[in-house]
């Protein structure tokens, strides 16, 4: 008796833990919907860069018109659409109410709040600019004064600063007619910064309106 027990027990255990592999496909099935068929670009990135977050900049956006419009638009008010500064200029590119009426635009707080409509102003009043500068802008491009060189773009740039009158005084007077505004920023500091851009884009317009 001793002998057939001893004999049994080991078979027993055998299949005690042979009972552990088999496959329970009820319990133990992966459905469909969670089974990896081939390689995601989430679970494998192919595209790896060591560029850190932080060193990532904004797109260059170079000497075209978007370039400098975008470029004054950041000096005037950092590309805030909805901003309104200390002295009441509105807007990504700070126009004054009197500018806006000239241009049909009377509604201030619809300026301030359509991006668009902002967008339109800036260019039509490039356009009237170019049209009043026209015999200056021929005049002293390519010219330097007091060291500054002269072009379309840093005249144009001037007179969204300080008005196109007071450019042209500026340019006339070779730089002695030199005014700045409230917070000190002059009309040569413009001439020189925003110098050198390409806005060729706007055509000259007598009195445009939105």
């Amino acid at each position: 008796m001793k002998r057939l027990i001893s004999s049994i027990c080991p078979l027993i255990m055998i299949l005690f833990l042979a009972s552990f592999g088999f496959k329970d496909d009820k319990v133990r099935k992966v459905p469909a919907a969670l089974k990896v068929i081939k390689p995601t670009p989430v679970l494998y990135p192919q595209n790896k860069t060591n560029v850190k977050p932080e060193k990532v900049r904004t797109p260059f956006l170079g000497s075209s018109f978007i370039g400098f419009k975008e470029a004054l638009a950041f000096r005037e008010s950092q590309g805030n659409y909805f901003i309104i500064n200390t002295l009441g200029y509105m807007g990504k590119y700070q126009f004054g109410i009197g500018t806006l009426q000239l241009m049909g635009v009377y509604n201030a707080t619809q300026f301030l709040n359509d991006p668009s409509l902002q967008e339109k102003v800036f260019h039509t009043n490039i356009a009237r600019n170019k049209w009043i500068l026209r015999r200056e802008i021929a005049a002293y491009a390519g010219r330097r004064i007091r060291g500054i060189a002269i072009t379309e773009s840093g005249i144009l740039a001037a007179a969204h600063l300080a008005g196109a009158g007071n450019v042209k005084k500026f340019l006339n007077s070779r730089g002695k007619f030199n005014v700045q505004d409230a917070y000190g920023t002059k009309i040569s500091d413009y001439i020189s910064r925003f110098s050198g851009y390409d806005v060729s884009a706007v055509s000259a317009r007598r009195n445009p309106r939105v």
